[in-house]
């Protein structure tokens, strides 16, 4: 999907650094200081428009949530319905997964989300996966022990090879949905991608694994 130029996104992002945290290493190992409170974090890589992460915001108030997106064109999206629901518990960072362990420090962060990311199907991009060990090895280092990341994704050779991944790194496997929207499972949030590919009768797969 190509994705639409927003040239005023840029300066959009600099007028409202309370949402979006300019130079967000700077805050690494003091992120609960930021949100002025001991609440735990949570972090969504990949955040999209925001749509999951601000319902899970107003849902679960006594939980701080840090939105990863690295296309500005789209995390505006994100920071416009923020701001029009006035939540205090959620914040946004325009950087890219690689960079986590310069941002946060270890166990920073409780959960990491995963939602729809981009599958990259050939097989020499195995690496820029997001459940490939590389990206493991980055969240690891960020999470506290016993730390969670739950992970969705409508693409079955992506959520396979994830599998695979999850167990090879010595993860532990918590839950695992084939189909989730048939699973009885209760309080998922639907992203803007799930909708979408719900609609045309794709299957989503979920999982949520813990770092041992």
């Amino acid at each position: 999907m190509r994705l639409r130029n927003k040239p005023w996104a840029g300066e959009f992002i600099a007028n409202h650094p309370d949402f979006v945290i300019p130079r967000p290493n700077e805050w690494k190992g003091k992120w609960k200081r930021l949100f002025d409170n001991e609440q735990p974090i949570h972090i969504e890589v990949g955040t999209g428009k925001g749509k999951f992460i601000v319902e899970m915001a107003k849902r679960h108030p006594h939980i701080n949530y840090i939105g990863i997106e690295r296309q500005q064109s789209v995390i505006v999206s994100a920071l416009k319905k923020i701001k029009e629901e006035g939540l205090s518990n959620v914040k946004l960072i325009n950087v890219n997964a690689s960079e986590l362990t310069d941002i946060f420090d270890k166990g920073e962060v409780e959960r990491i989300y995963l939602n729809f990311s981009d599958p990259w199907p050939k097989k020499r991009h195995g690496k820029r996966r997001l459940t490939h060990p590389v990206f493991l090895t980055v969240f690891e280092r960020i999470l506290v022990n016993g730390g969670e990341l739950h992970f969705k994704t409508d693409n079955q050779g992506l959520f396979e090879f994830s599998l695979v991944s999850f167990s090879e790194f010595g993860l532990l496997l918590k839950s695992v949905s084939l189909d989730l929207h048939n699973s009885g499972f209760e309080g998922n949030i639907m992203t803007e991608y799930e909708e979408k590919f719900s609609k045309k009768g794709h299957k989503i797969y979920r999982a949520e694994v813990q770092f041992r």
